[in-house]
């Protein structure tokens, strides 16, 4: 969604901000040097990224899914890992996800900071190290 004036970061973040259910949809692809513990890590890392409250003690996560690849169809994207990422609303994203999107520091959830700097080296160049689609679909809340 693009907005067409400037939003301030504390509304643009705030949980009440355009509510419904979101999935965020996050596909890894790692470098063949990545070992099995150090997956095991990623996905430990990623999945305690549910319990990170915001400053006033709210989960912006609802609930983290993860696994392997595993489908058969052609064309497979490549990648080794996915997450489905449940919300609330768009502002509980919003401030999840951080930068790019928001630059103030008050309104970036620091654990999903700290992950993005964990995995970085982890992952393959470009898309194929790190895919994300999100869905936002009001109806479900």
């Amino acid at each position: 969604m693009t907005y067409p004036v400037e939003i301030d970061a504390a509304v643009f973040t705030a949980s009440d901000h355009l509510p419904g259910t979101v999935r965020h949809i996050v596909l890894f692809g790692l470098r063949p040097e990545v070992d099995a513990a150090a997956r095991d890590e990623l996905v430990a890392r990623f999945r305690a990224l549910v319990d990170a409250p915001r400053p006033d003690g709210r989960r912006p996560v609802v609930s983290i899914e993860a696994g392997e690849q595993i489908a058969l169809e052609p064309p497979a994207s490549g990648h080794d890992l996915g997450f489905l990422v449940t919300f609330a609303s768009q502002g509980d994203r919003n401030y999840y996800a951080g930068r790019p999107m928001v630059d103030d520091e008050r309104f970036i959830d620091p654990r999903h900071d700290e992950f993005k700097a964990f995995v970085g080296p982890l992952l393959l160049a470009g898309a194929q190290g790190c895919l994300v689609f999100d869905l936002a679909d009001p109806a479900a809340a």
